[in-house]
């Protein structure tokens, strides 16, 4: 027997809540047709104060569950989700800018795509009545889970979509506010869970928005990016990294041309400009290994494999960490054999109009010498630590073969012959 549980958080909705709350029990047949033998309607009241947890308690076949308080969106679906019977977990809002009639379509796409979670996409071409200012930001949302997820989603912010409730357990933890919804699209997708998404056509409220374009637009942002560095932290933070160490390698090369004309000098923009090149080569770098060493944390946490991958392709992974080391010592020492030289030119009476291009050229090859070198010896001790129990089992049990991954070394002894 499948039960479907449609969770409502209402706060202050006694304009709409009558209409939806008919709308979702009239489509009890139509998902009869489909498999779900049972509908079960939760409405949790989060501290309203006007009439709405009356009228919900005047309609029949509707659970009422009342906080005190004002706790916020998605802790009142959380509580209706820990309160919910059913197999399957669906929610939309109370205000009517979501069709339930769609829940049918949602279920019937979840049982042929073996689904986990199914979305109802306003972005995916169904009528919207929609402001534009909110598409544009909900367009935002889902290019930015789609970039530092890798994994192409229309809406990640719909207030409408159905689960299985087995999988609640890998969605949280899920924060209290309205960013519930990115978070919960965040998490599905890091932890490979399968979802797809449906297009749905969405209405114009009734009554008046709590969603703050700005603020919350800015809560949903921080959500997405926050949720996506405890998974795969290289990913966000290798973006940034390469974005600015490309931004610096441009620089570069249009050092190397105007130098090639034989200009010595740059005015007050091109200094600049030369500042602005050294510090994002550095910190390029900075943050390119920081989610790298990251990612050894987040796999010693979880005890999982590294996840792999900045662009998704095999150039830009994990594996670049083996290479910190030797780069880095290379880095370093040709940015000093270079200092060295210049100092010397400098002495032997070279202008300074000539020789500051090497002397920044220098200091930008020794820091960035450093940062690799450092973060090298950081990430060889993390993953020492991430495989510490393999090895230890594998010594208990008396193996004498190499783990097939790891940067690890381990020192066999030899007995002697008889």
């Amino acid at each position: 027997m499948t039960t479907l549980s449609v969770i409502i958080p209402a706060y202050n909705e006694e304009a709409g809540i009558q209409e939806i709350m008919t709308r979702v029990l009239a489509v009890r047949d139509q998902l009869h047709t489909v498999g779900v033998d049972d509908l079960e309607l939760i409405v949790v009241d989060d501290g309203s104060k006007d009439r709405t947890p009356e009228l919900v308690m005047a309609q029949q076949g509707v659970r009422l569950i009342r906080h005190a308080k004002n706790g916020g969106y998605g802790a009142a679906l959380k509580t209706g989700f820990a309160a919910a019977q059913g197999e399957w977990v669906g929610f939309l809002d109370a205000d009517g800018t979501y069709p339930p009639e769609y829940y049918p379509n949602l279920y019937t796409a979840a049982c042929e795509q073996n689904a986990d979670i199914v979305i109802g996409s306003r972005m995916a071409g169904a009528a919207s009545e929609m402001p534009a200012v909110r598409r544009l930001g909900n367009l935002i949302f889902a290019r930015l889970v789609s970039l530092i997820s890798a994994r192409r989603i229309t809406d990640s912010a719909s207030g409408m979509r159905i689960f299985k409730k087995s999988i609640l357990s890998r969605l949280y933890p899920l924060p209290d506010g309205l960013n519930l919804t990115p978070v919960m699209s965040t998490r599905a997708l890091h932890e490979q869970l399968t979802m797809v998404e449906v297009a749905i056509p969405y209405s114009e409220r009734v009554g008046r928005s709590k969603l703050s374009v700005v603020k919350d637009g800015m809560r949903f942002a921080q959500s997405i990016v926050w949720t996506a560095l405890t998974y795969n932290p290289v990913r966000p933070l290798g973006l940034i990294g390469m974005a600015a160490l490309i931004f610096a390698f441009v620089v570069g090369l249009g050092l190397v041309f105007v130098r090639a004309q034989g200009i010595d000098s740059v005015g007050p923009l091109g200094a600049f400009t030369l500042f602005a090149a050294l510090v994002l080569a550095v910190a390029g770098v900075s943050v390119l290994t920081l989610g790298m060493s990251f990612n050894y944390f987040v796999a010693l946490f979880h005890k999982s494999p590294i996840r792999q991958g900045i662009l998704g392709r095999p150039l830009f992974n994990q594996s670049m960490a083996r290479h910190f080391g030797w780069g880095g010592l290379l880095a370093f020492g040709l940015g000093i054999i270079l200092g060295a030289v210049s100092l010397s030119l400098g002495m032997a009476g070279w202008p300074v109009a000539r020789l500051w291009l090497y002397y920044l050229t220098s200091a930008c090859l020794a820091l960035v010498g450093i940062q690799l070198t450092i973060a090298w010896v950081q990430m060889q001790v993390l993953d020492s630590l991430r495989i510490r129990d393999a090895l230890v089992t594998e010594d208990l049990q008396g193996k004498d073969h190499m783990p097939a991954t790891g940067n690890e070394f381990k020192v066999k002894m030899m007995q002697p012959q008889a």
